[in-house]
């Protein structure tokens, strides 16, 4: 494939320059660009001019990026802001928050901190070991070391970017220096993100160093790479549903066919879909604002924006740019707010408080509609150009209103085999299967949360592993809800599956679930474990993660709370711990 070299912007030219430069540089063979390099070192020789020797390289400014990541996205952001500050003469380092202690950041110097906070506040599975011990009484004084934080998080949950929030202020307390204010970025981060990491670069701005090598940026001649920002439209080559008739939940089988994208995937990633929202949702609140039968609009609300999340942020803006006395009053009182956003979505807001808006108004009080992943649930070595899916139709009834998914409802109600969805696919290399593929795995998972062990049982199929594979999954009723379970049985048979346990919690008078089954099996998990097996989890985060968490611990450590915690804490630095939950 071609590339083309680009002079970069910090070049010692005029920009109109550097576009006449880049034109004919870039089309130049090695051997021109060699020829040239000469010519122009013998005219400087001619005249005199050749460079005196250079001055020893001056020290580089070291820089530390500690990222705390639970999606990849933390992850994502670190790696990038690497390759910057390579490029601006920084000597940078990337730290994941899950490999290091506290004390590691005496050194740093210069720290820039990516954080995402998980759940209701909670830092990021891999980095809870971590903060526990930044947030403890005999953490090291970071005295000397200059701090910036960027924060990930979501503003529909109360605690928004709280993992950021703590460790800006404990760093703080612990002696190290601010250098630039805390940035809070919501769902939409990549554009704040940038623009925060190329000012604190810039203020630190670090001498060039004369010896060393100037970066040139390669870019490819053709193609563009599959990303959020440039999905692929995946043709719907099957949907149907995986639960029965009878089931209280629909859960939807989705085949995705990925031919001429040139995707690819591991066991444990997830897929990201660009949803649309329902267009009754649309119209309704179109209606709400005096915006009824405004096209543009319509379309905007339906491709572009987040209908259905209610935020704080979006009720104090609300208020200011309508200046009602009411919604001030409601943005200002906390415990008011987070009543009245429980259950309830913007529509719920425009219809109580009216008033008229115009299109760019409305349009900047919502958010930018973010994509929704999912666990895929097939092994490419098996199915090929294609990705599968397991989607559960989220369908509830909250504040005198039927609600749906965004995602869920648009695949269940307007989806159809033969349509496109524009995809892309999102790594995550911390939920992957152990490298030794005969080491036991132990797989815990309830409702959708399959979807991944699907997947990894069909890569074992494809590759021949021999590792012992246990799975404990949980649903609603057998009989309903028991997801892929002919795959399962004929992966039982063959011996790629050499043990299952099953907790439907509605099918005895006392509900029953997966962290029952943990306690009940506990020897057996303690003999896997010790035979070097990796646990994975997913599904809820917040009721069921929470559950499995506290039972596993109670049986890592018996009532020693404190033992089970460290013992959980010593399998995940082990990377024998794996949740992907949400």
């Amino acid at each position: 494939m071609t590339r083309i070299a680009a002079l970069p912007r910090s070049a010692p030219f005029a920009p109109e320059d550097i576009a006449v430069l880049d034109k004919v540089i870039g089309r130049a063979s090695s051997t021109q660009r060699a020829w040239l390099a000469g010519f122009l070192a013998g005219i400087d020789a001619a005249k005199g001019d050749a460079a005196a020797p250079a001055a020893p390289p001056a020290a580089k400014t070291k820089l530390t990026i500690l990222f705390a990541t639970e999606s990849g996205n933390a992850e994502a952001l670190a790696n990038a802001a690497k390759k910057d500050a390579q490029k601006r003469g920084f000597a940078p380092r990337v730290l994941d928050m899950a490999d290091i202690a506290p004390a590691a950041l005496a050194e740093a110097e210069n720290l820039l901190v990516i954080a995402s906070t998980w759940g209701e506040g909670e830092a990021p599975q891999r980095a809870a070991p971590f903060m526990r011990a930044l947030l403890a009484e005999d953490a090291p004084a970071l005295k000397g070391v200059t701090f910036a934080v960027l924060a990930l998080g979501d503003s529909s949950y109360a605690q928004f970017c709280e993992t950021g929030r703590q460790i800006d202020a404990r760093l703080e307390a612990l002696g190290a220096r601010r250098i630039a204010p805390r940035l809070d970025c919501d769902l939409d981060y990549e554009a704040p993100a940038a623009t925060f990491i190329d000012s604190l670069f810039t203020a630190l701005a670090p001498q060039a160093d004369a010896g060393s090598v100037i970066h040139v940026d390669f870019h490819r001649a053709e193609g563009v790479e599959i990303s959020k920002a440039n999905p692929f439209e995946a043709e719907v080559a099957a949907l149907h549903p995986i639960t029965s008739s009878r089931s209280e939940s629909e859960t939807l089988h989705l085949e995705l066919d990925l031919t001429g994208s040139g995707l690819s995937y591991e066991p444990g990633d997830t897929l990201g879909i660009a949803p649309t929202n329902a267009p009754s949702l649309a119209d309704a609140i179109l209606g709400a604002t005096g915006l009824a039968g405004d096209a543009a609009a319509r379309e905007a609300l339906i491709r572009e924006r987040d209908i259905t999340t209610l935020t704080p942020k979006l009720i104090a803006d609300y208020a200011a740019l309508t200046g009602e006395a009411k919604l001030a009053a409601l943005a200002a009182d906390e415990a008011a707010r987070t009543s009245f956003i429980a259950g309830r979505q913007p529509l719920d807001l425009f219809e109580a408080f009216p008033h008229r808006l115009d299109a760019g108004q409305l349009a900047g009080l919502l958010r930018k509609l973010p994509p929704r992943y999912y666990s895929i649930a097939s092994s490419q070595k098996l199915v090929g150009d294609a990705a599968h899916l397991a989607i559960a139709k989220v369908a509830y009834e909250s504040a005198g209103r039927a609600r749906l998914g965004v995602a869920s409802g648009m695949v269940a109600e307007r989806l159809r085999e033969g349509d496109t969805l524009p995809i892309h696919i999102k790594a995550n290399p911390h939920f992957r299967l152990p490298e030794d593929s005969s080491a036991p795995i132990v797989m815990i998972g309830a409702g959708t949360g399959i979807a991944p062990y699907r997947a990894f049982l069909q890569e074992r199929e494809a590759t021949g592993a021999s590792g012992r594979t246990w799975l404990i999954f949980g649903h609603r009723r057998f009989t309903h809800d028991f997801l892929y379970q002919l795959e399962i049985q004929d992966w039982l048979k063959s011996g790629v599956l050499n043990e299952i346990d099953l907790a439907f919690s509605r099918d005895q008078p006392e509900k029953r679930y997966v962290q029952h089954v943990l306690w009940e099996r506990r020897a057996a998990l303690q003999a896997q474990l010790a035979e070097g097996a990796t646990l994975y989890l997913c599904g809820d985060a917040k009721a069921m993660a929470r559950d499995v968490d506290a039972t596993l611990a109670h049986i890592l450590g018996g009532d020693d709370a404190a033992k089970g915690q460290a013992a959980l804490d010593a399998l995940i630095a082990a990377g024998r711990y794996k949740k992907d939950v949400y």
